[in-house]
């Protein structure tokens, strides 16, 4: 039985974790295409205002988690990711970041509040993640969240291609990207830090791993679902 399986040494948790990255969404066509430059602006619209419904939704998946945990500690530093994307006063933080993007890209920030371009895929996946992090055990949504492990190497490549490939696009508009290059690491250290020091059986630590695998299949949707195309700005 899976429950009588001997536990993996945290070396061996972390390699399995890491492994996942062979699922992550810097793999699929669509990014393929971002970073060879062959994405038209009306795609990159798309994707930009697509993409703002998971950003505006990570707040709330991170207060899911808190509400989950009952470990004090835990509670002080993971609060942190939350007003580090809604920022501490207007006009801070990840959201706001990413709401200037859109403008970079030729959206104005009411059509992102309003999501009048989110696509029903994407709904779909981004509601369907922070279910899970409501309703599971506060450290299988960490682990979920340990798709910021391969994270910072994607976005470097995507920072590039943006502004080799992408000149009609202002380069203010990439701000989010670079203080992500910041933040990422140091909340997938800790993220994982954690998964290593609470996930000690087998059972609980498979569980983390189809977790992890879990949300790599959502982001790889959410890019489907773009790809395709299903949305107003595609008319």
């Amino acid at each position: 039985m899976q429950s009588e399986q001997k536990a993996w040494t945290q070396a061996e948790l972390e390699a399995v974790l890491r492994s996942q990255h062979q699922r992550y969404h810097h793999l699929h066509p669509f990014h393929v295409r971002m970073n060879h430059g062959d994405l038209t602006p009306q795609e990159v619209r798309r994707w930009v205002a697509n993409r703002f419904y998971y950003q505006k939704s990570i707040p709330l998946k991170d207060a899911a988690i808190l509400s989950n945990c009952p470990i004090l500690e835990v509670r002080r530093q993971w609060i942190d990711r939350i007003i580090d994307h809604d920022g501490r006063s207007q006009g801070e933080g990840g959201i706001e970041a990413w709401l200037k993007l859109g403008e970079a890209v030729g959206l104005s920030r009411q059509e992102l509040l309003d999501e009048q371009h989110v696509i029903p895929g994407v709904r779909f996946a981004v509601d369907a993640y922070v279910n899970f992090c409501r309703t599971r055990p506060w450290i299988e949504a960490v682990a979920a969240s340990l798709t910021e492990l391969f994270g910072p190497d994607a976005i470097r490549v995507r920072l590039v291609a943006l502004e080799q490939h992408y000149p009609w696009i202002d380069p203010t508009g990439f701000d989010y990207f670079r203080k992500r290059l910041e933040q990422a690491p140091r909340d997938a250290r800790y993220a994982l830090d954690l998964v290593l020091k609470y996930c000690r059986s087998r059972e609980s630590q498979e569980r983390a791993v189809q977790a992890l695998a879990f949300k790599c299949d959502l982001l790889w949707s959410q890019l489907e679902a773009i790809e395709r195309g299903e949305t107003r700005l595609n008319r």
